[in-house]
């Protein structure tokens, strides 16, 4: 019996995994389909496509904070991570299938 409730309680951890790939369909409309277009007020011609793991969810938490600035239109990250309210396995999830994404 313990072993059918664990199984269940995996599965279900599983199914509710967060999804990075349809999490960043939120993303594509600044940073287009493959994170290679460079975002609005972006300074540097940055793109996000292929980025490091580790900085894209150090970047994601800060426009969450509200303290991360890239230099470019930091308000619309801002609203963007407050509206969209993702959780540390949401930000794993998109930070893992960006940095996967082909750099430009």
């Amino acid at each position: 019996m313990k072993k059918v409730l664990l199984s269940l309680v995996l599965a279900s951890g599983f199914l509710m995994a967060a999804d990075g790939a349809d999490i960043y369909k939120k993303c594509i409309a600044c940073h287009g389909v493959n994170g290679d277009k460079v975002a609005p007020g972006s300074k540097g011609g940055v793109t996000i496509g292929g980025m490091d793991k580790a900085r894209l969810i150090e970047q994601l938490h800060g426009y969450a904070a509200g303290t991360a600035d890239n230099g470019g239109a930091k308000q619309i990250m801002y609203a963007n991570m407050k509206s969209w309210k993702l959780s540390d396995a949401d930000i794993e999830a998109v930070a893992d299938y960006i940095s996967k994404l082909p750099k430009k």
